[in-house]
């Protein structure tokens, strides 16, 4: 079965632990139309998300992260 392939930004306003960063990532990681998430060591504020938008929304999913207990926002995304 073949994608469509999107990405996009989230920024996470706390400051969150390793534990924290890996849990959002799993539950993120899980959601159907997601492929990948990850978080940039370097600047551990910077979530990115490659998705298939014919199978889940980028708004959709920062979402799913808010309900996680931190404040983001979305940079890019379909």
């Amino acid at each position: 079965m073949s994608y469509q392939n999107a990405d996009f930004i989230i920024h996470i306003d706390e400051v969150l632990s390793t534990n924290q960063i890996h849990a959002i990532e799993n539950i993120i990681g899980r959601d159907i139309g997601v492929h990948s998430v990850c978080v940039n060591d370097q600047h551990r504020h910077l979530m990115l998300v490659d998705y298939d938008p014919r199978e889940i929304s980028s708004k959709t999913i920062l979402n799913n992260v808010v309900r996680q207990g931190v404040h983001a926002q979305l940079i890019g995304g379909i």
